[in-house]
């Protein structure tokens, strides 16, 4: 385990209220995973594409225009968290198997160790973590 490993770490981003955002997020998280020696690891595709739906849905449901979202990435040497933060009202939820879309959040909680949305003012936090 490399220096970076042993401490905790945290990235933090801001994002514009835009289609590019997804993709930026992306490497941000890329960019972390990398950073802190993550980038070979076997559960780093689920940590890539839970961002991209956390920030797909930060941009459809929760950032209101002018607004940004602010990706955090954590990792502590036991696990990465991904915390998507966004201004806007409402709660995520599982679609139902009818929805015609909604299958963002079903992907993530296949694929996180745990997930969960907490409260912030104003908006959500909406979390997945993923054990090493």
């Amino acid at each position: 385990m490399n220096a970076v490993n042993e401490l905790p770490c945290q990235r933090d981003q801001f994002f514009p209220r835009s289609r590019s955002s997804v993709p930026a997020a992306r490497r941000s998280a890329w960019w972390a995973l990398t950073y802190w020696g993550l980038g070979e690891w076997e559960r780093g595709d689920d940590v890539l594409l839970c961002v991209s739906e956390l920030t797909t849905n930060a941009l459809v449901h929760g950032v209101p225009p002018g607004r940004r979202f602010l990706l955090r990435m954590r990792h502590d040497g036991h696990g990465v968290r991904v915390e998507v933060h966004d201004s806007g009202d409402g709660v995520p939820r599982i679609a139902d198997r009818a929805d015609e879309g909604g299958r963002g959040l079903l992907l993530v909680a296949a694929l996180a160790d745990r997930w969960g949305v907490g409260a912030r003012s104003p908006g959500k936090v909406v979390w997945a973590e993923f054990d090493k």
